[in-house]
């Protein structure tokens, strides 16, 4: 086994899950992510926590959810019952087909959203991490070979977390402190309103209620949203390949859209529900061992000099005791590039130009 999926393994349960003696860790391991999956393994064996199983297929999602006829009771079974008696929950992606959903129906698709939010929530509610496996699929959809997808996904997740968990308090420190953040670039013009929200230093561990690995980010949940938005890198949303997205909000909704492929897939999203034509996330991304983008939101959305917006559920720890953020079955990201001929604006004063932060060489004020 290369020696870097072991520094990954620990990475996960030692800084980033912060996994400790006699807890109970529920380790979901995708198709072609077994090494990853045996690396957690043995290092969950060193700590002394208690493993249980699961196994993330989309092959199978697919075939089940191709035969079903939509009619979902809500899911609060085993599934239901293993996140609520667990600590920890850790997903370790790598599948076959990054498409292979691409073909179930929307309604059908939307219909097993809403019935798995029961146990979406429960799980929300543990110290879960979210990690990838680089595998020949996710190699191929990034268009590189798998020896140097492998050196790039070492290179964001194998990184001096502690250092940058450092370095981006400081963004942390202007989104908490502020009231109003403006992005404008060609086509895009949006403010979104933030205060009194709580900004999360993304530092790829739960003890900065942080739940990737790589992450890279500071994000906040904004509550109100105006103005127009370009989203200008392509991803793949449903299987589907979508790219060139607008979207236009008025008192916080979206009320205009469109896209340049399949712009259908992303009706269907905003369709899911009420919350799902709101905002939930504003994230800046940090992360500078990620220098392209390979079409995988786990590493694209922690980008320097990106910023991206979630439409749908908003997160608890971006939201102030007693209130509540925005409620929905989805949470879908979208990226936006912030390099060249752009700003981020808080409270009217430039934090970001052409990617570059205020506290950076190079800052133009």
């Amino acid at each position: 086994m290369d020696e870097r999926v072991r520094e990954h393994a620990r990475t996960l349960v030692n800084w980033s899950a912060r996994i400790e003696r006699g807890d109970t860790v529920v380790v979901n391991v995708g198709e072609d992510a077994h090494d990853l999956g045996v690396a957690v393994a043995e290092e969950l064996g060193n700590v002394g926590a208690t493993m249980f199983v699961t196994y993330g297929s989309g092959e199978m999602l697919r075939g089940y959810l191709k035969n079903h006829d939509g009619d979902f009771e809500e899911v609060r079974g085993p599934e239901l019952a293993a996140y609520e008696n667990a600590d920890s929950v850790l997903f370790l992606g790598g599948g076959f087909n990054t498409t292979e959903l691409a073909d179930v129906d929307s309604d059908v698709r939307q219909a097993y959203n809403r019935a798995t939010n029961t146990a979406r929530e429960a799980r929300m509610d543990t110290d879960w991490v979210s990690t990838v496996h680089p595998t020949r699929s996710l190699a191929q959809q990034a268009g590189m070979s798998y020896a140097e997808y492998q050196d790039f996904v070492y290179n964001a997740v194998l990184r001096d977390w502690e250092s940058l968990a450092d370095e981006m308090a400081q963004m942390k420190d202007i989104l908490d402190a502020g009231s109003e953040v403006r992005l404008v670039k060609a086509d895009t013009d949006l403010t979104m309103f933030i205060e009194g929200r709580i900004a999360v230093n993304s530092g790829a561990s739960v003890a900065y209620d942080s739940h990737n690995l790589p992450s890279g980010e500071v994000f906040t949940a904004p509550y109100d949203t105006e103005g127009t938005v370009y989203f200008d890198v392509p991803m793949t949303l449903n299987g589907k390949r979508v790219r060139d997205v607008h979207l236009t909000f008025e008192d916080g909704e979206v009320v205009e859209f469109s896209a340049g492929q399949n712009e259908e897939v992303l009706e269907e999203i905003l369709n899911t529900d009420e919350g799902a034509r709101r905002l939930g996330e504003l994230g800046v991304g940090m992360n500078r061992g990620i220098d392209r983008f390979t079409d995988s939101i786990l590493f694209d959305e922690k980008m320097g000099d990106t910023v991206h917006l979630a439409v749908g559920r908003a997160y608890d720890s971006n939201i102030p005791e007693g209130e509540e953020g925005n409620k929905s079955a989805v949470h879908v990201d979208m990226i936006t590039d912030m390099s060249e001929d752009s700003r981020i604006e808080v409270d009217g004063e430039v934090v970001q130009r052409n990617g570059v932060f205020r506290w950076e060489d190079g800052f133009e004020k």
